[in-house]
């Protein structure tokens, strides 16, 4: 996650404080992904190093005002115009455990699997619930719009886990089966490769 360039973005619309940039950053993620001050204070000075924020004077309630640069508007533009880059991913700790899990002693890889499937599931349905209110409190503003791309985010992350989850499961009993002319899987796995599609969880519109 990029709060240098979250705060940039903020500071584009007008000079503001650390607390300020906070609420608002926090506002427009729904809160998704949490800051303190003292990380929004920390990202500031690094930028004011880059020389792409500067500290103005402070306003009638004494707060330290930062506003963005020119060199902080470039980096900006560029960040809005660069892919995400997706050739270097970062460490995702559920597919460490599993690849961990594979014949790990005393580890029952398909309970691993269910009860992540389980908890990937339920935050799918909450997830789902949070933009169904969303939808019917009628989102209109800039933040409530902002917010509700960020929980449909969420909602097709979990979605994609859990079937990369059915993947796993299957992979592993196909694999099981076949090693060995099996005609069962290990515990915890299905005998048949393959499972039913995950349950609805509610509207995608």
């Amino acid at each position: 996650m990029s709060i240098r360039h979250g705060l940039l973005a903020l500071l584009e619309r007008g000079p503001r404080y650390g607390a300020r940039l906070r609420t608002e950053f926090e506002s427009l993620t729904g809160s998704t992904w949490p800051l303190n001050v003292g990380q929004v204070y920390t990202t500031l000075s690094r930028l004011e190093r880059d020389g792409m924020v500067v500290q103005e004077e402070a306003d009638e309630a004494g707060h330290d005002l930062y506003a963005i640069t020119d060199g902080g508007r470039a980096e900006l533009r560029s960040w809005f115009e660069t892919p995400v880059d997706r050739t270097h991913p970062p460490r995702d700790e559920l597919a460490i455990k599993l690849a961990m899990a594979v014949g790990a002693p005393g580890v029952d890889i398909g309970e691993v699997i269910q009860s992540q499937r389980h908890h990937s599931l339920k935050a799918m349905q909450d997830y789902t619930r949070l933009k169904a209110q969303a939808l019917a409190d009628g989102p209109s503003g800039r933040e409530e719009i902002a917010w509700l791309l960020v929980v449909e985010q969420l909602i097709f992350q979990a979605e994609a886990e859990v079937r990369w989850l059915d993947h796993c499961e299957s992979r592993l009993a196909h694999l099981a089966q076949s090693a060995g002319g099996e005609s069962r899987a290990p515990a915890g796995l299905p005998d048949v490769p393959g499972r039913v599609s995950s349950p609805a969880v509610g509207p995608r519109s």
